[in-house]
């Protein structure tokens, strides 16, 4: 089993440290990205995505283990309108959805503040950072990326054409590993020839964005479904293959053993289609030792 060691800091200064398992987790492609039944989420702002109300009882999943979800007989309105969480204002609507849909939940929510995430305008940047931040700790990962932003002229420089033009030795001096540089240059390659490209990647819903970035050399589902969230501020992702999530989600509910990604699926499914910020207050949950309250 291979593990990646990842970092990610937030706006608010916090940092996530977290494990990409990708051999371990089978994530099959209609668990981590919307059916042709559930919206896109790309270019949400342009128009209305109506939903109907659902209800949710028993969940029956792997195992023929009956998970138990967090209130029996519960009936959740999914809100008509989903934006990207962008503005203060997308992301209090996703807080009194998830209040409102799981009173566990509730209860973390209500010991923390409500996440804050930085706008990203550059989508190249983005994910050349996570791809110097793999398996290094936060520190070490900023300093070795602004030498990298350096060696490319600064921030204005930092483009796919720049990139292409440092070899592998370049980079090496400056602690890019011989590996990550190729990576890089995968990455660099993939944009100058337009299969990827900052207005495509804003452009794709979710199933898409996954599929493309995933073809790109040393980038994996963990490290998309953080993009999305952190980068693309898109609402619904549930990262099934990240080990705090899923700690997080097993303390919540109790569970004896780590939750499969079925399991998670089932268990989230009120939060949906907020299960970006479900996912990063499990994040905060591991954080607190407060005891979580009973819905019974």
């Amino acid at each position: 089993m291979k593990t990646k060691r990842a970092s990610l800091s937030t706006s608010r200064g916090q940092t996530i440290h977290s494990t990409e398992e990708e051999e371990s987790v089978n994530v099959p492609q209609q668990n981590v990205a919307p059916t042709s039944k559930k919206p896109k989420t790309g270019n949400l702002a342009a128009g209305k995505i109506s939903f109907h109300a659902r209800k949710i009882r028993n969940v029956l999943v792997q195992d023929n283990e009956k998970v138990q979800l967090t209130q029996a007989d519960v009936i959740f309105k999914i809100p008509e309108e989903i934006k990207p969480l962008s503005s203060e204002d997308a992301i209090d609507m996703a807080i009194k959805h998830l209040k409102e849909s799981d009173l566990k939940l509730s209860s973390v929510i209500e010991l923390h503040d409500k996440p804050m995430f930085m706008k990203c305008e550059n989508a190249f940047q983005s994910l050349a950072r996570s791809i110097v931040y793999q398996q290094l700790a936060t520190k070490a990962a900023a300093t070795i990326y602004s030498r990298l932003v350096s060696l490319c002229g600064g921030e204005i420089g930092f483009i796919p054409n720049t990139i292409s033009m440092l070899s592998a030795a370049d980079m090496r001096k400056i602690g890019v590993s011989e590996r990550k540089a190729s990576y890089i240059h995968d990455l660099a390659s993939k944009f100058m020839s337009g299969v990827l490209s900052d207005s495509l990647i804003f452009e794709m819903d979710d199933e898409s964005l996954i599929s493309s970035l995933t073809a790109v050399r040393g980038i994996g589902i963990w490290s998309v479904h953080m993009f999305m969230i952190f980068s693309l501020h898109r609402p619904d992702v549930l990262p099934v293959g990240d080990l705090g999530v899923r700690k997080g989600i097993q303390r919540l509910y109790g569970l004896k053993d780590l939750p499969t990604p079925p399991q998670m699926e089932a268990l989230s499914n009120s939060w949906r289609p907020y299960r970006s910020i479900g996912s990063w207050y499990m994040w905060r949950l591991l954080g607190t030792k407060a005891p979580i309250i009973s819905s019974e």
